[in-house]
């Protein structure tokens, strides 16, 4: 009798347990989100006079307006892999109709450096096509000075595919070619996540680049191995943050339209 009232009592106590643990009756209420609130940022406004269709948004730091190149330095004799040896001096790229155009001799980075962003900014090849393959309308985009997005009239121009324009130099094929007449204005919109270093120099996350051109997917989450060299392979060179750069490759290459969201 004493064994059954025991079991008896425990099934009791089990079945309360049971009740007690039942989850809370769900309505819809009970799985909204209300805090943290998301920060506002006003879109940029239409603009004619740009070729995404847009202006910069309300939270972006804005490194070329059409007018303003004082954000920029001219850059002789550097080297992705040692900056100790640059040459800078003030901006010396002409400016005209709203963009910046190369200037044989000097390329062009920031004042300001930068970790990881999101990047703005529009080109437009020479309308004279003169020369092919790398030879025709050549510039680059360096992240953090080190990087080089390949900039390049990639319309009718053969050439290596992973140094056509969209493609990280020599590193990764961009995933289509949606390149449009020489002589017309083209957008790259840069989600860029930097490398990281422990403090032996040792690279604990390669960096990733998303890359849209002309509203289009050209490099989807791409690993960065390491700088983008001409000769040889990727080298691997700890850093921090680090400027945009703007490469001088002979050809008179114009931008304009030139913002970043630091993320």
């Amino acid at each position: 009798m004493k064994k059954s009232i025991l079991a008896l009592s425990l099934l009791l106590g089990l079945a309360q347990l049971a009740v007690a643990q039942e989850k809370p009756k769900q309505n819809p209420e009970s799985s909204e989100i209300w805090e943290p609130v998301p920060r506002v940022v006003t879109p940029g406004v239409l603009s004619p006079a740009t070729a995404s269709g847009t202006t910069a948004p309300s939270d972006a730091i804005v490194l070329f307006d059409g007018k303003d190149g004082s954000k920029w330095v001219s850059v002789k004799d550097y080297n992705p892999n040692n900056w100790s040896g640059v040459t800078e001096g003030s901006n010396t790229w002409p400016i005209r109709d709203g963009a910046m155009f190369s200037a044989k001799g000097a390329s062009l980075r920031t004042k300001q450096e930068f970790q990881d962003f999101q990047l703005h900014i529009e080109f437009r090849t020479p309308d004279k096509v003169e020369g092919n393959g790398q030879g025709r309308g050549n510039s680059g985009i360096f992240l953090q000075g080190r990087y080089e997005l390949q900039v390049l009239d990639g319309y009718n121009n053969p050439t290596y595919s992973n140094g056509m324009v969209g493609s990280i130099y020599k590193q990764a094929i961009p995933l289509v070619n949606p390149s449009r007449k020489p002589g017309e204005w083209q957008t790259y919109d840069i989600i860029y996540f930097a490398p990281r270093f422990n403090k032996d120099g040792m690279m604990l996350e390669q960096g990733k680049v998303t890359v849209l051109m002309n509203g289009i997917l050209v490099q989807n989450n791409t690993n960065i191995k390491g700088t983008t060299e001409y000769i040889g392979y990727p080298k691997i060179v700890p850093h921090g943050k680090g400027p945009l750069l703007l490469q001088d490759h002979g050809n008179p290459v114009g931008y304009r339209n030139i913002w970043i969201r630091e993320l």
